[in-house]
């Protein structure tokens, strides 16, 4: 399976399955986390940029305070591929 190669309708929703935390959210999905303080989430956003750079796929990464939201989408290829899938499992 093509990791950049753009999802089906069929395959989305069987993929976002197998990541119920994450919520679709048209052509991405997104969840978010909530931190006690500031410092850690901002060590939470440090481990999703070291992790998206060893994947060559970077998230859009939204922070309030002690509040992270990640959104996952292909930008390249204008919706969701199995990059985003993976990257969001881990």
């Amino acid at each position: 399976m093509a990791r950049r190669a753009l999802l089906s309708e069929t395959e989305i929703a069987a993929r976002v399955a197998e990541i119920p935390q994450w919520k679709r959210e048209g052509n991405s999905i997104a969840r978010i986390w909530k931190f006690r303080d500031f410092p850690e989430a901002l060590a939470f956003i440090d481990k999703i940029g070291v992790l998206a750079e060893s994947m060559n796929h970077h998230p859009d990464i939204y922070n309030s305070w002690a509040t992270v939201r990640l959104v996952l989408t292909t930008h390249d290829k204008g919706g969701l591929t199995n990059l985003d899938i993976d990257l969001a499992k881990k």
